[in-house]
């Protein structure tokens, strides 16, 4: 019996461009990825699916998130439509999750895309958005802070951590690692978490019921939430154990 679910509703755009993938080794490793595209066009919505499997297999192959996010951010960074000021190529903020016999949960991220714990009814974000919001703090000058929608690092681009860092004050990517312990695992685009935390709800409401029910309750409510122009709404709720 399976452990885990998607759920996705296109919402208000052309295109789905959000990618769920899921990977696991004959070693019983497991690769859980989210990749939310940019843009909204069909060439985005292809590449971000074969890039979320990529990423799945090349995570579990290795037993961790960040050494199979890393590879896979320089596999395309070095792309040579890429390079350059003009360099152009679909681009996703990418979230991978890595479970492994005897190892800690390991998590990592490049963009907006988030990764939380739901942990005895207690839900807890395990991942920091890369945006213009971290980068400019709400404050009283400026309640609102900087754009959220504008995000900082994404699979696809071609910063290192030294060029992200010095621009943004955070790498490239950045990573996480935790205990396993009896939980939900709940990978999540911002078209899913936005528009709950928009209407102070808390995540941790819709992920009750088997992780089928949990996904899709989710990002059917971030849906009915998101406005005459709802996001594209992913969800991937999976349950761990040590």
């Amino acid at each position: 019996m399976r452990n885990y679910a998607t759920a996705q509703l296109i919402g208000g755009r052309e295109e789905q461009c959000d990618a769920t993938a899921v990977y696991t080794t004959p070693a019983g490793a497991r690769a859980y990825v989210l990749l939310d595209g940019i843009g909204s066009q069909a060439y985005v919505r292809e590449w971000t699916r074969a890039a979320a499997r990529r990423l799945a297999r090349t995570a579990a192959r290795l037993h961790d998130a960040e050494a199979g996010l890393r590879a896979e951010y320089d596999r395309y960074a070095k792309e040579p439509d890429r390079e350059g000021p003009w360099g152009f190529g679909p681009k996703a903020a990418a979230v991978v999750a890595v479970t492994a016999p005897g190892l800690p949960l390991t998590v990592a991220w490049c963009g907006d895309s988030r990764a939380y714990v739901l942990v005895r009814g207690t839900a807890r974000r395990l991942t920091t958005d890369h945006n213009l919001r971290r980068v400019y703090p709400p404050c009283d000058m400026y309640p609102e802070g900087g754009n959220r929608h504008k995000i900082t690092s994404c699979l696809g681009a071609t910063a290192n951590d030294a060029r992200v860092m010095a621009e943004y004050k955070h790498p490239a990517i950045e990573t996480v690692t935790v205990p396993v312990e009896n939980c939900r695992l709940l990978l999540a685009s911002d078209g899913a978490y936005e528009p709950i935390e928009d209407n102070d709800a808390d995540v941790a409401t819709y992920l009750v019921g088997d992780p089928t029910e949990a996904a899709r309750d989710l990002v059917e409510t971030a849906v009915a939430w998101g406005g005459a122009r709802p996001d594209n709404a992913t969800a991937l709720v999976a349950d761990l154990r040590p």
